[in-house]
């Protein structure tokens, strides 16, 4: 019994704010359909981020399997949720071939795959997102970059311009 009532009391309890850590700038990007995306799209809708590129040997594949598999938990239901993939290799990653990658990963239309100009992502991942990224390595491992998904990375944003967004990670 007081187990019980203490367990009430600690449900009861408000939840503590996550810290905030930044707020994402505006952007605006192509998405695999060859529409513009940009943050105010975004606005009022938790999303979450990630960063891949089609041709990564490394972790990109893996990261893609999470996110395939928060879009199967989420269901269609899920409105509100948006799954935002960052192609970090410009270059190569036309829509088309986002396109592809997106088919071949089970990506459903809420699943955004973006993509755009060198500068304006390289900006977005170091000013916005405050991850790793970099496009000078050895042919080996050309792309070095975050492998951070939801539970560790800016991922919550309400709106584009001023309001923070904060890292899940301290609730799970």
């Amino acid at each position: 019994m007081l187990v019980a009532a203490g367990l009430a009391v600690w449900l009861a309890l408000p939840a503590p704010s996550l810290p905030v850590l930044g707020a994402v700038p505006p952007f605006t990007l192509v998405e695999r359909s060859g529409r513009a995306v940009s943050a105010s799209d975004l606005s009022g809708h938790v999303w979450v981020a990630d960063f891949v590129f089609t041709r990564c040997p490394d972790f990109c594949p893996a990261l893609t399997a999470r996110m395939a598999g928060l879009q199967k938990a989420l269901g269609p239901a899920a409105d509100p949720v948006r799954l935002v993939s960052f192609s970090v290799d410009p270059l190569h990653d036309t829509p088309e071939v986002l396109e592809d990658y997106a088919r071949r990963a089970g990506a459903r239309e809420g699943w955004l795959f973006v993509t755009g100009p060198r500068e304006a992502l390289a900006a977005l991942l170091r000013d916005g997102f405050k991850v790793a990224w970099a496009d000078d390595g050895p042919p080996a491992s050309p792309i070095t970059h975050s492998d951070r998904l939801a539970r560790d990375a800016l991922a919550l944003e309400k709106s584009a311009s001023d309001s923070p967004a904060h890292d899940l990670s301290k609730g799970s």
